[in-house]
């Protein structure tokens, strides 16, 4: 594609300008055409040069792989392909998916001259995506005209759920410093299980491992060993329904709950657990339970590119599909958006899964409701407003103590608190030895 540059545009103006001013003096005429034409031929002649120019050499370095709502500095080499020196203005193809700062960007190379360039992306939305081939508009030799190019490779990108946030809390546990974010502290394994045997005290042993009595009767010292608990299996339930694409920040509901789920799932691999995920709600997908850091990573890349879909949850069907795969007792934790109306699935299915597995039902409130019911009562609307407010929470409160009577374990919480509630529910289960 060839369109006119701005510098063609205003010799074009000048020249209607000029124009004007020739049709009142007929005495100019000759030498206003005779300028106009020798500028047409000139500018003819620059559009068939520019025609030529080859399109530049252009390599895009951008990261494979992504974090969603995170900056991100994409590189761009380009070079000189022409016999001469050229300008041009660079656009780079960018999905749509993607925010972008710093484009087009003005590059004027001499000839044999390459030069990099950086700018920034902001992914708003998880899944694949591509970086097409690159745009770059040459200007002709005399800068009239801007013939469009397409050069460089096209670029497959996965945009995944902030892992840089997860890696924040990998530091923080390594530490065990995951208190800095509210997380309750538990005893690690290894400490305070069941007797196994007696045996000679090695080096590296704590003190409190000696046992005196068999010290004394021995006259050596002699430490006890302990067994290692059985490994728990956890099992994340994620609901991908169309209530999960409600949004109270940045992040949908969905979004929240999958953030939370890899939370947790890091921290139960550290307390020495297996950890799985199953989807439902219009997607089903299953990832095993495992007992290894790569189960997080198994986790993500087959949720990533989940986006809620418009099906209505049916919890029953999902927990026949969790007791089909999970045979040994686990602990089975169903993050939903739960309605009144889910009662007639939803009761079923926890009665189900009570008669083998230890269930948490995680539902996520709209944060709105709170600030209703903090909001200042001042006229009648607000009133209104307040008290829908009220009986919505009432309404809630009661479906809960249903569910509660099923014998699950209940947690109803706003988005941004679910993930720091979900860790600390679980550990508060660990230590009580309900697992």
């Amino acid at each position: 594609m060839i369109v006119p540059s701005s510098r063609l545009l205003w010799v074009v103006l000048a020249m209607a300008a000029t124009a004007i001013a020739v049709s009142i003096f007929p005495t100019y005429q000759p030498p206003w055409l005779a300028v106009a034409g020798a500028f047409a031929l000139l500018a003819l002649l620059d559009l068939l040069a520019g025609s030529r120019l080859p399109a530049p050499a252009l390599v895009r370095q951008v990261p494979g792989s992504l974090a969603m709502g995170v900056r991100t500095e994409v590189k761009l080499r380009v070079a000189n392909a022409a016999g001469l020196g050229v300008r041009l203005d660079l656009h780079d193809h960018h999905p749509a998916s993607v925010e972008a700062e710093g484009l087009p960007r003005r590059v004027e190379l001499k000839r044999g001259e390459w030069s990099e360039l950086a700018y920034q992306v902001r992914p708003v939305a998880r899944g694949e995506a591509h970086f097409e081939a690159a745009e770059a508009r040459l200007f002709s030799p005399l800068g009239l005209w801007q013939v469009s190019r397409r050069t460089g490779a096209r670029s497959p990108v996965r945009v995944y759920p902030n892992f840089r946030a997860l890696a924040k809390y990998t530091l923080l546990a390594t530490d065990n410093r995951l208190s800095q974010i509210g997380v309750l502290q538990v005893r690690r394994r290894g400490e305070g299980m069941e007797f196994h045997q007696l045996r000679e005290y090695r080096q590296g042993d704590p003190q409190r491992a000696i046992d005196w009595k068999a010290t004394a009767r021995t006259q050596r010292l002699i430490a006890r060993e302990y067994e290692e608990e059985k490994d728990q299996r956890v099992l994340l339930v994620i609901d991908c329904g169309r209530r999960m694409a409600a949004k109270d920040d940045e992040l949908s509901h969905f979004d929240h709950a999958l953030n939370s789920a890899l939370l947790l799932a890091h921290v139960a691999l550290r307390q020495g657990d297996a950890v799985g995920m199953m989807t439902m709600g219009g997607i089903s997908r299953y990832s095993e339970p495992r007992k290894s850091v790569a189960a997080v990573n198994a986790i993500l890349n087959r949720v990533y590119d989940i986006e809620p879909t418009l099906a209505v949850p049916d919890y029953h069907l999902a927990a026949r599909d969790v007791m089909k795969n999970l045979r040994r007792r686990s602990l089975v934790i169903l993050l939903t958006n739960l309605r009144d109306e889910d009662d007639e699935t939803l009761l079923p299915a926890l009665k189900l899964l009570r008669t083998r597995h230890l269930v948490v039902l995680a539902s996520l409130r709209e944060s709105i409701i709170s600030r209703a019911l903090s909001a200042r009562v001042d006229s009648f609307d607000r009133a209104v407003t307040h008290a829908a407010a009220a009986d919505y929470l009432a309404q809630r409160e009661r479906a809960f103590r249903r569910i509660g009577a099923a014998g699950a374990v209940c947690l109803d919480v706003e988005p941004e608190r679910l993930a720091i509630s979900l860790v600390n529910r679980y550990l508060e289960l660990k230590r009580e030895g309900r697992l």
